[in-house]
């Protein structure tokens, strides 16, 4: 036996009753999770099939990047200065760890934007495109990790028990990642503006996070890397991925507390913002 469940819209705002507006959010979190699925089974298969190297696509850039600061390194055209392990090592470990960070970063933003012809069409929970983004990034995270542990057996380095957090970590840098981009997502579904600074921004803010360079010790960088909340989530996963004793476990645990709590408001924002973005992208 079937059961019909009647929705009722209403010019009212949802935040006058907060408890059924969250009450609602979990519900379609809960509902989404087999479309959501679907919808990155989809997404991967679209961007991988069309490829000739495939999931290798996962770790090129990263291993481009890696090769080009290797060398910018080496050759003295920029000075690193001294990284807590092998360079090679700090670099290769560090771009994949940023990578993930980014594919998650794009995801919601791209996730909304490949959907406009869905949205202004069928009424779907609009948390499947969100969850899906995290599926995806989840995934090449995956790819990514799968490449850099053997990378890092042959350039002698070996993890230790603590490899088993690592996906503690990367499950931190998707879910900061996501309340980034989910951040960005209302304005940047309105305005390709967004989306064409946004690798821009990403760049600029990776050289202000312990990536390819070192945590400076004095002076206004110093400031700028601590004050970044990625810091901790980039040091403390590369710790656990490379067997060193984490320095910062205590504020990578603090910083997950309020990417939740950014991730919620955002969440908030993003299922306000949609009617008028559906209603804007129809018009």
């Amino acid at each position: 036996m079937t059961r019909n469940e009647t929705t009722i819209y209403t010019p009212e705002s949802s935040v006058r009753h907060p408890l059924m507006m969250l009450t609602a959010m979990t519900r379609d979190l809960f509902a989404c999770r087999g479309l959501a699925w679907r919808f990155a089974v989809r997404d991967i298969r679209a961007q991988y099939r069309q490829t000739i190297l495939g999931l290798t696509w996962a770790f090129i850039l990263p291993l481009a990047n890696t090769i080009i600061w290797i060398f910018l390194n080496r050759t003295g055209i920029v000075n690193v200065g001294e990284t807590p392990l092998p360079y090679p090592v700090y670099v290769f470990s560090g771009t994949m760890i940023w990578a993930v960070f980014m594919d998650a970063v794009n995801a919601p933003l791209q996730q909304t934007i490949n959907a406009k012809s869905l949205l202004t069409k069928v009424n779907f929970p609009r948390e499947a495109l969100v969850v899906s983004g995290i599926y995806q990034s989840l995934f090449n995270g995956i790819i990514k990790m799968s490449v850099l542990l053997p990378a890092l057996l042959l350039l002698g380095v070996y993890p230790g028990w603590p490899l088993i957090f690592l996906p503690v970590g990367i499950l931190s840098l998707v879910f900061a990642g996501t309340a980034f981009g989910l951040l960005l997502t209302p304005i940047g579904a309105l305005y390709a503006d967004i989306g064409k600074i946004l690798p821009l921004l990403m760049q600029f803010l990776m050289y202000f996070s312990p990536v390819v360079f070192p945590m400076p010790e004095t002076g206004w960088a110093a400031v700028l890397f601590k004050i970044n909340p990625a810091t901790p989530l980039i040091l403390t996963t590369r710790d656990w991925l490379t067997g060193m004793a984490p320095e910062y476990t205590a504020l990578f645990f603090g910083v997950n507390l309020l990417v939740l709590a950014v991730l919620l408001l955002v969440w908030i924002v993003f299922r306000l913002a949609m009617p008028i973005l559906i209603e804007r992208m129809s018009s």
